[in-house]
């Protein structure tokens, strides 16, 4: 069983940027690969980015791919999303997500265990 808290969601102007956090609990958190969801008003919820279990490769939507970048610190059992030049079609609630796989892929149904999500909101 793993649990995980997502955290540092906010609102930020156009341009800016914001760092999430997702804190998994558990002592076998480099046995996951581990992914970021985001649903926006209206919308169903899409993958943003992922990460293989021991960190080094990682995949983004096309969306996001050269402003966000995904890693983790497998000592502190978390992974980061740093969002940078947001815009406000980036506004959503944020999701982290894991499997207990070397790779995540871009299917929210191969994932294990969700976090409970992070509003981010970008006003222009």
């Amino acid at each position: 069983q793993v649990q995980l808290v997502e955290s540092g969601g906010g609102l930020v102007q156009a341009g800016g940027s914001l760092r999430l956090s997702c804190a998994a609990s558990g002592r076998t958190f480099s046995s996951y690969a581990m992914g970021w969801f985001r649903q926006a008003p209206g919308k169903e919820r899409e993958f943003v980015a992922a990460i293989r279990w021991s960190g080094g490769i990682t995949d983004y939507a096309d969306s996001v791919k050269g402003r966000f970048t995904i890693s983790r610190d497998n000592a502190k059992n978390t992974v980061y999303l740093q969002m940078n030049s947001l815009k406000p079609e980036d506004t959503a609630v944020y999701y982290c997500a894991a499997v207990q796989m070397a790779w995540g892929s871009r299917r929210q149904d191969e994932y294990d265990y969700w976090g409970q999500g992070t509003q981010v909101t970008v006003f222009s």
